[in-house]
């Protein structure tokens, strides 16, 4: 049965989705800027990120480590929709270039105000609200104990399996695995024979609807699902397997929408990782537990990890999967994804 709790989150995530409010434990109503659409809504206040409230002058680089912490902020005259929005989003900054003043004010409750951010972003929406706006209507209550209920990996369970051969290995299966009340479908799929005593060549492969299915070359995503597959039919013929784990988690876990506004920041000049810390965003949002469950239900304990990211093999062992072996897996660059690369190499550790 669902939770009571996870159940509120979802209410949430659909609310915000749809530009209703929402409130946060004792905290104030909060308005999304992005979706919210309620006519003549002003508030005095805005929760903005740290890493935009540094674009407005109203934080340091080091106050802003965290891109996504929240920072509320006041303005000479109420904040209205379309002012917000143009606080919010950075791809606005050169058509409203004058903003402010603004005045960075003292957050009561930093863990609902951090809850509130992190439910944006689940959302797919920028990380920006009106604080108590006058409204009518009822308001989705919700609270960080809620998001951390949803959160549980543990709520994960297998929906459905089945044999899929696949291009690249005839002798393959597709597990869907699915949380009441997530509408994310995470699935694995396992090439050659499971064998207990011997670990499996697993591949994390965050969602790309970009480079998986449209062939972007901004990113190597493609050519690197594409490569892994190969890799665990190579395998399974030499008598071991692998696990593909396919995670909706679009843009390391931003969303499709963030994803391709950090895309137009990157046409401005911005690297991949400034470009989702100036949306606000974390440059890594990827959910591990989730890999940690999906792998546990599979009966997998130790894995070869196909990853050039050491910080993943970090990840997943700090959520107790036993990574025996890091598998390089690199792939040569083109001139579209070449600087997004040398990001990755140069801000993000990955080796390359």
């Amino acid at each position: 049965m669902p939770s009571p709790g996870a159940r509120r989150v979802a209410l949430a995530l659909d609310a915000l989705r749809h530009g209703w409010p929402v409130r946060v434990g004792d905290g104030a109503v909060l308005l999304p800027a992005e979706t919210g659409f309620a006519g003549g809504a002003t508030a005095p206040r805005m929760l903005i990120s740290a890493a935009r409230a540094v674009t407005l002058k109203l934080a340091n680089q080091r106050e802003a480590a965290v891109p996504e912490a929240p920072v509320l902020i006041r303005a000479a005259e109420p904040f209205d929709l379309e002012t917000a929005r143009a606080v919010a989003d950075p791809a606005l900054d050169l058509v409203h270039p004058m903003k402010g003043p603004f005045a960075a004010e003292h957050i009561g409750d930093v863990e609902a105000a951090r809850a509130a951010m992190e439910l944006a972003r689940l959302a797919g929406i920028l990380p920006a609200f009106l604080v108590a706006p006058a409204l009518d209507g009822e308001v989705q209550d919700v609270s960080a104990a809620d998001l951390a209920e949803w959160k549980d990996a543990s709520r994960i369970s297998i929906a459905s399996r089945a044999r899929l051969p696949v291009a690249a290995a005839e002798d393959a299966e597709i597990v869907a695995f699915r949380a009441l009340d997530d509408l994310r479908e995470h699935v694995a799929l396992v090439i050659g024979r499971q064998n207990g005593d011997r670990a499996p060549l697993v591949r994390l492969h965050s969602e790309c609807l970009t480079g998986d299915i449209l062939g972007s070359l901004k990113c190597d995503c493609g050519p690197q699902l594409d490569a892994a597959l190969h890799a665990m039919a190579d395998e399974a013929k030499a008598g071991g397997w692998g696990v593909l784990l396919y995670l909706r988690q679009e843009g390391r876990g931003i969303g499709l929408i963030n994803k391709l506004r950090a895309y137009r920041l990157q046409d401005q000049g911005f690297d991949t990782v400034d470009a989702n810390n100036r949306l606000g965003l974390p440059t890594e949002a990827r959910d591990f537990p989730v890999a940690a469950r999906m792998l546990e239900l599979l009966g997998v304990h130790a894995i070869r990890l196909m990853t050039n990211n050491p910080a993943k093999v970090a990840a997943l062992q700090g959520v107790g999967v036993e990574v025996i072996e890091r598998v390089p897996h690199q792939l040569p660059p083109n001139p579209h994804n070449a600087r997004y690369l040398e990001t990755k190499r140069d801000r993000t550790g990955h080796l390359l």
